[in-house]
């Protein structure tokens, strides 16, 4: 296995590369999942990134995790965007720019973000011409996602990220960027969080409808924000956060993603 971090401006970015073998198929280049945790821009969430990278891995997948630069002080006077949105962008070209040497297919990138590390990913995935055409993901998938600034936002999220720039909070409601050109989707959310509201995957997956562009949205009935895999692994150490309902998400992914990119590469 290719197991490395590289520093990406200030943030790191870790790789889980599986390596190739003579005895099964030894030209593979397997699909790659860029993994953005949660933390409302203000950490990156432990229980959001390993834990899934090794979930992924166990698919056959490889997998990188962002932790990308976050407002630590959770201090609105000092915004942190755009450097998350450039760091994410000039993430995904590295893994283009390294594909042979890490045995991965280019054209099967899927960045995946969980509550504010899916703004994240979906503000890539709409607005990746800012950043050169390198940086387009093939494919999103967003977990619980902070997308709207409007009447659904979550407050904190957009504090860190923008500050008291209205103008910058419109411009990254992501429900009003979405647009031909983003990479088709895969979102789930629960009915009953109560920390991002689920109206937000809704709105997001209206424009998408809108645009025609290819997406799947699960919505399961109950759950708390933040259920990560939603087991005992993961479970916050000051709540419990099993829900054997939600379990299910990641094979969900995996037969989405599979649809997407084909098998050919098994």
């Amino acid at each position: 296995m290719i197991y490395e971090t590289v520093r990406i401006g200030s943030s790191n970015l870790t790789l889980y590369c599986i390596s190739n073998s003579k005895e099964m198929n030894p030209n593979r280049r397997r699909p790659l999942v860029l993994i953005c945790p949660g933390g409302g821009y203000e950490y990156v969430s432990d229980r959001e990134a390993e834990p899934i990278a090794l979930r992924f891995l166990s698919y056959g997948f490889h997998a990188a995790v962002l932790r990308y630069t976050c407002n630590t002080h959770a201090d609105i006077k000092s915004p942190v965007y755009p450097k998350p949105q450039q760091e994410l962008a000039d993430s995904i070209a590295y893994i283009r720019d390294n594909a042979q040497r890490l045995n991965t297919n280019p054209d099967m990138l899927a960045v995946m973000g969980f509550s504010a590390g899916a703004h994240l990913a979906g503000s890539i995935g709409c607005l990746w011409k800012r950043y050169g055409k390198a940086s387009r993901p093939n494919a999103l998938v967003l977990c619980y996602p902070v997308i709207s600034s409007g009447e659904f936002a979550h407050k904190g999220s957009f504090d860190n990220l923008c500050g008291t720039d209205e103008t910058l909070r419109a411009q990254l409601s992501l429900e009003n960027q979405v647009s031909s050109e983003t990479p088709p989707t895969f979102l789930w959310h629960t009915k009953t969080d109560d920390c991002v509201p689920v109206q937000n995957s809704i709105l997001f997956k209206a424009a998408l409808d809108k645009f025609g562009i290819p997406s799947e949205l699960r919505l399961f009935e109950t759950g708390h924000h933040g259920l990560s895999l939603a087991t005992d692994e993961v479970s916050k150490v000051t709540h419990r956060t099993v829900n054997e309902e939600v379990q299910i998400w990641p094979e969900l992914v995996r037969s989405w993603l599979l649809g997407l990119f084909g098998q050919d590469w098994y």
